[in-house]
């Protein structure tokens, strides 16, 4: 309980003592009584500071009012060290961040290596196959758990979450390990990929209405291969779906693009930089494996998952997008480990991949993270801290967006704050980027995907583990 003096601490403990005699609060009391409602109406009072906020927080914006005037005063955007990025990137009304930070990650050095002025993914090629996979994923669970009752705990999960935008790090590494990537220009995004509601929603209705088939195909007695068969056919509906809201996916095509000029030739005639021009014919593996080049088998999933045991192997089940592919899988850190091979990465010039509970103590107009942002315990004189665990367990955080770390501010030897390249376009933060604070990376930010390079011996022997298999609906994810 917030107190602001002792003679109102006084009060209160009086009247707690008073209603305990009064068997108020007797442990036997499951209602909320008339003799309760009484009490708390009785400790309430409008007195003149209580009536100015009461008049201030019913007329204007929570948010508005906590915010922390002295952290804007105090905010600078100096980085010790910092990545150059080019143009941010938009996934929209889409819930597609775990697949633009993915790629993000990537985008740096391609452009560096082809020595490119800049350079886009198709975000919409991968989100394509992310759709298609996951929709045979979502059958093939159908038609294992056949047997299952409808109540049972892993379906009731299937059911909830047959093809969401959503995914993980380990979701886009198999991606792109299947189907390659294609240039941004290959494969445009559509009406329907920058806002995916209406779209999703009538493929969760046709998945649905197929787990129905298959169940009852099941229950008279109908083997597997059959089941497989009419599998097939439903592939091909959501197939169609998906080819008349994103278009078709490229098995070849050609690509043409312009190399920066060398400095001599610049020279040569500084108003007219001369650039080659490269033609070239790829299939999306190819152009992966020639254009882009990088081994994703290098990085690892770090994550500090407070309810659950350091320097721990874990696997969250059904997390898989790819049925043959991976699901979720981390080593278990401490914050301390994380942030430290984190920095060690920028300092490298390696971007870093991150998830962390977007929607806390930020503001998309300043492109502020910091959890001093909002002063809510001042304004309503309450106490609002939890620990990471207690935040986890009580599924008050969870990780609810992918971003991608560019930056660090170090100041005796300890970061103060990071550069975050979002993917929510270039007008809203500042410029498409944030600056999040040291003590937000502490409360907020779950896990980083980083190069093994970076990762102490210690850590990597981690993976050498036998996974600890949680539940998908473990309070950490």
């Amino acid at each position: 309980m917030f107190v602001e003096n002792p003679s109102k601490k006084f009060h209160l403990i009086t009247l707690v003592m008073l209603m305990f005699a009064a068997g108020a609060f007797a442990s036997n009391n499951k209602e909320l009584s008339g003799e309760v409602i009484k009490n708390i109406r009785s400790d309430f009072r409008m007195n003149t500071q209580t009536r100015a906020m009461y008049n201030a927080i019913s007329n204007t914006d929570i948010k508005s009012l906590a915010l922390n005037r002295d952290l804007l005063r105090d905010h600078n955007e100096f980085y010790s060290n910092k990545i150059k990025i080019k143009t941010v990137t938009n996934q929209r009304s889409s819930g597609r961040c775990w697949l633009f930070a993915t790629l993000n990650i990537l985008r740096p050095q391609i452009i560096e290596k082809n020595k490119l002025d800049d350079f886009q993914f198709s975000h919409i090629y991968l989100s394509f196959w992310d759709k298609m996979e996951k929709a045979n994923t979502f059958y093939e669970r159908i038609i294992r758990f056949r047997q299952r009752k409808l109540m049972d705990r892993e379906v009731v999960s299937i059911l909830r979450n047959p093809i969401s935008d959503g995914g993980y790090w380990e979701n886009g590494k198999d991606l792109i390990a299947k189907y390659g990537v294609v240039p941004n220009e290959v494969m445009p995004e559509t009406n329907s990929s920058n806002s995916t509601k209406v779209m999703n929603k009538i493929l969760e209705r046709k998945l649905r209405v197929d787990a129905t088939k298959l169940r009852k195909m099941a229950e008279r007695g109908m083997p597997v291969g059959k089941l497989r068969k009419a599998k097939e056919r439903m592939l091909g509906e959501v197939y169609r779906i998906l080819v008349m809201n994103l278009g078709q996916p490229p098995v070849k095509f050609d690509w043409r693009y312009q190399r920066k000029a060398k400095k001599d030739d610049a020279k040569k005639d500084e108003g007219h930089k001369d650039k080659s021009i490269v033609i070239k014919d790829y299939t999306p593996k190819q152009f992966y494996d020639e254009f882009v080049g990088l081994d994703l088998d290098e990085y690892v999933d770090l994550a500090n998952a407070a309810p659950h045991k350091l320097s721990k192997l874990y696997q969250v089940s059904l997390t898989r997008n790819i049925i043959a592919g991976h699901d979720l899988g981390f080593a278990n850190v401490s914050m301390e480990a994380m942030k430290s091979i984190a920095i060690k990465s920028i300092k490298d010039g390696s971007v870093v991949w991150f998830s962390a509970d977007v929607g806390v103590n930020q503001n998309s107009t300043k492109g502020i993270m910091a959890d001093s942002l909002y002063d809510y315990e001042t304004l309503f004189g309450i106490n609002l801290k939890m620990s990471r665990a207690e935040l986890a367990l009580y599924r008050q955080s969870a990780p609810t967006h992918a971003m991608s770390l560019t930056g660090v501010d170090i100041q005796d030897d300890k970061p103060v704050k990071w550069l975050v390249e979002n993917s929510w376009g270039k007008d809203r933060g500042n410029k498409g980027f944030w600056t999040m604070y040291d003590d937000w990376f502490d409360t907020n930010v779950f896990s980083v995907i980083v190069k093994k390079k970076y990762v102490p011996k210690n850590v990597l022997e981690i993976f050498e583990q036998d996974p600890i298999i949680l539940p998908v609906w473990d309070p950490i994810w």
